[in-house]
């Protein structure tokens, strides 16, 4: 019976990916009741193979409804409810040679959202940890980086450390977001994006005019960057921002301001680009 209520929860909330928070709170609190029922809430070497399959897919729904949702706690909380279902799916998988190609996608869905959330956190070390792990389960990163899932965050992570910032801006506005779950962090990213260059624009000149900062922010409108440019306490005149704080940093070393000058210029071409083909 438990078994058999799992079934019909599961299958209302995948076919049902938007219902309202509040709707797939309730369905997954009766599917915890079910799998309390089932005695599968933690996984055992003596749990059935579809009790411990039912479990896993209740917790994956739980941790997509919750990144929905905007929801980080709860959703890391899914991810520490994984963790014990996915090393025992590995044990099982090692004796026996063989590997579950459809739980595999979904694990590393959820995984590859755990990922950008430490990214997104400024968890490094954790998300350095995390593809520790990966590597040694796939034998090497090459394989993981191939993947839909994880090969996403890998990359934007590479590209934010490389100042790379027009290629993570192109990624998040492409067909490379591997679904609608991993846009729900675009915009924090964006953020984060917009306020690095800023940084190594103040870093970088004493000025821009006001038409290259919007290209170089990737703001709509010159109205948002007079927003975001007073947020920041530039000062605007006669079409041209003015960053104070390049005079105070003007006696850094020269390696930091020529660094900053690369970081902005390639941002700047990108954007140019981006422009011309619109």
């Amino acid at each position: 019976m438990a078994e058999r209520t799992l079934q019909q929860i599961l299958s209302q909330l995948n076919s049902y990916p938007y219902v309202p928070y509040s709707e797939a709170l309730k369905l997954l609190s009766k599917a915890k009741i079910a799998l309390l029922q089932l005695k599968a809430v933690t996984p055992s070497p003596s749990t059935p193979a579809s009790h411990l399959q039912l479990a896993r897919e209740v917790y994956e729904a739980g941790a997509l409804f919750s990144i929905r949702a905007k929801n980080a706690e709860v959703f890391t909380r899914y991810v520490s409810q994984l963790q014990p279902f996915y090393e025992l799916a590995d044990a099982a998988a090692d004796e026996s040679g063989s590997n579950n190609h459809a739980a595999d996608e979904s694990r590393n869905k959820v995984t590859g959202l755990y990922l950008l959330l430490l990214l997104t956190q400024g968890r490094y070390a954790e998300f350095h940890s995390e593809l520790e792990v990966l590597s040694t389960r796939a034998h090497g990163s090459e394989k993981i980086e191939r993947d839909l899932f994880l090969g996403y965050p890998i990359h934007l992570e590479r590209w934010l450390m490389e100042g790379s910032y027009d290629r993570v801006w192109y990624a998040m506005k492409s067909r490379e977001v591997p679904s609608e779950e991993y846009g729900v962090f675009s915009e924090i990213l964006t953020s984060q994006i917009r306020s690095e260059i800023a940084s190594s624009s103040e870093r970088a000149y004493p000025s821009l005019p006001l038409s290259s900062t919007k290209s170089l922010l990737f703001l709509g409108s010159e109205g948002a960057v007079v927003d975001f440019a007073r947020h920041r306490g530039w000062i605007i005149r006669d079409g041209q921002i003015f960053f104070p704080a390049a005079e105070a940093s003007a006696e850094d070393g020269g390696d930091e301001k020529d660094m900053s000058q690369m970081v902005i210029e390639n941002t700047l071409g990108y954007a140019r680009e981006l422009e011309t083909i619109v």
